[in-house]
């Protein structure tokens, strides 16, 4: 017969993967009596998990939504399918999602068997995905895992880094935070070859290598990473303020665009949004994909820029005849 704690981790494994359990099918899949399963039960329910019972001779149980996520057991295919997932997710660049899904498979990296992750870097190997925006940009997902665990773990990293000339330095850093812009990773560290924060490009990282050396973490400038990036984007890469008013309330405008842009109330059911980038293609798409009438204020292309787009949709939904 297992141990105690062996056996629970087994009922908790059964429990989450199977809505309902009578007390005596749990009890033939552990090879122990009922009385013992409702020992372990109120064991379990003593740690937090939320197991509920129905009535009848047998005893059924089951496991119910809780006020917070418990710890998850899952099986090897689980583990491998979670962790090819979390990679997928994390180059979708959506605000909140992609940064979300770095901290969890850093999390699962980080306790996953060697043998388990053989399995997901070979599936990832053999995996072709799609990628938005420049190609030169897209970010390998194991620098990305890599980073995040350094930054959770307040560990040093060593990398080598090319910067906008295409010069190639060697790197030592003290890894905080990574944030999301457009659809572009950055790191923010501390340098500790210059003695001051630094914003990375994480498509410019290579060879991310973890040091085991522990650091104190420091302040982030601005006391927000996402503000402290955008500002060192803004001083030291030339680009225009595409501004638009927008017939929507400001929360709802921030929702739908994240944090890559500013959005200022003029009133209850009216905003302004200022879009900073260096072409016209990524502003034409977040007003696209705001949902609500709006009006240019600023730069007067990106209004012929989006007549010449409504020019060729509208060609595009105008076509007649029979579809197969």
């Amino acid at each position: 017969m297992a141990d105690t704690s062996e056996r629970m981790l087994r009922l908790l494994t059964l429990l989450q993967t199977h809505r309902d359990w009578s007390g005596n099918d749990l009890a033939d899949r552990l090879e122990v009596s009922p009385r013992t399963v409702r020992r372990d039960i109120d064991r379990l329910r003593g740690l937090g998990y939320p197991v509920e019972a129905s009535p009848g001779v047998d005893g059924g149980y089951r496991l119910a939504p809780g006020a917070s996520l418990p710890p998850l057991v899952l099986d090897d295919d689980e583990a491998v399918g979670l962790v090819v997932a979390l990679r997928a997710a994390a180059n979708l660049g959506i605000a909140g999602v992609a940064e979300a899904s770095v901290t969890a498979l850093a999390k699962v990296v980080q306790v996953l068997p060697p043998r388990l992750r053989r399995r997901a870097d070979d599936l990832a190997v053999m995996t072709v995905a799609a990628q938005w925006g420049d190609p030169e940009a897209n970010v390998d997902t194991q620098s990305l895992t890599t980073l995040a665990t350094a930054a959770r773990n307040v560990e040093r990293l060593e990398f080598a880094y090319r910067d906008k000339r295409g010069a190639d330095t060697a790197r030592r850093v003290e890894p905080m935070q990574l944030v999301t812009l457009g659809r572009r990773w950055y790191l923010v560290a501390f340098d500790n070859g210059r003695g001051d924060w630094r914003t990375f490009r994480v498509d410019r990282i290579d060879s991310p290598v973890l040091t085991g050396e522990r650091f104190a973490p420091r302040p982030i400038p601005m006391g927000d990473a996402a503000a402290y990036v955008r500002s060192s984007i803004s001083d030291s890469t030339p680009h225009t303020d595409y501004v638009v008013d927008v017939d929507a309330p400001a929360s709802d405008v921030r929702e739908r665009v994240g944090h890559w842009t500013d959005v200022v109330e003029l009133d209850p059911d009216h905003c302004r949004l200022t879009i900073p980038s260096r072409a016209l293609e990524w502003p034409t798409m977040v007003v696209a994909s705001l949902g609500a009438d709006f009006e240019v204020r600023s730069p007067p292309e990106f209004s012929a820029h989006l007549a010449t787009v409504a020019i060729h949709l509208t060609t595009a939904t105008s076509t007649t005849g029979p579809t197969t």
